[in-house]
């Protein structure tokens, strides 16, 4: 059963349809990530490793679909249920705290953090949208996002075509190792994003600390001062 069913999928993945469906997988998952396309395109690039299909054409069509599917993620936030949506989110504590840190941080560092997220499935859908709600230049957007799904596109693609030329006589063992590398990888993007953001809470805190300190010992000099000539006479 096993055989078959990678004859299957080695019939499906050699087809020359199969870039089609890449590209529309890839994009889909730019702003519905019901399946991470970073699967999507290591089982593709496995086979490629193994013979069939064409690594630059894999490139190319997640390249695309990516772009496309950031682009949907990110006129979706600029349209009125967007801004519907982000207007209610914006009513609560919470809401207003969260898109004032992405207002700041977005306008300053919203091509950084499209690169980064790019990396993360679901955060990269977030991250779009947000840029598209707070109304980041579409020109830098679409700049920064070019580079993030290629470098996406290339990335995974030689994760899956590295496994698949180095257990070229074994598809399957091929196909589990670049799937498990995926997920390890996805993982270790997701522990690193929330380390840097741990670290940046606790230095935020450490500085609104300072600043508390600051502003005490101030109170305390200003008082101080103004006890003196009282005191004096």
């Amino acid at each position: 059963m096993t055989d078959a069913t990678l004859n299957m999928l080695e019939q499906a993945i050699t087809s020359p349809w199969v870039y089609v469906v890449l590209f529309a997988l890839a994009a889909l998952d730019g702003f519905f990530p019901v399946i991470p396309g970073e699967t999507v395109v290591v089982t593709t690039a496995v086979f490629a490793g193994a013979h069939a299909p064409d690594v630059p054409a894999i490139i190319i069509a997640s390249t695309a679909g990516a772009f496309v599917g950031d682009h949907v993620a990110y006129a979706l936030g600029r349209s009125p249920v967007g801004q519907w949506l982000i207007a209610r989110l914006r009513s609560r504590p919470r809401g207003r705290a969260a898109f004032a840190w992405a207002d700041a941080t977005l306008g300053e560092r919203g091509g950084q953090v499209l690169l980064a997220s790019r990396y993360v499935p679901g955060v990269r859908t977030a991250t779009t949208l947000i840029l598209g709600g707070v109304r980041y230049p579409w020109r830098k957007f679409a700049l920064f996002d070019v580079l993030a799904a290629g470098f996406w596109a290339v990335g995974w693609t030689l994760v899956g075509y590295l496994g698949g030329a180095a257990f070229g006589g074994d598809e399957l063992t091929s196909l589990g190792i670049g799937i498990c590398l995926a997920c390890a990888l996805m993982a270790l993007s997701e522990i690193a994003r929330r380390l840097w953001r741990y670290w940046r809470r606790r230095r935020s805190r450490a500085a609104e600390g300072a600043a508390a300190e600051d502003d005490g010992a101030a109170a305390g000099d200003e008082a101080t001062a103004a006890d003196t000539p009282s005191s004096s006479r």
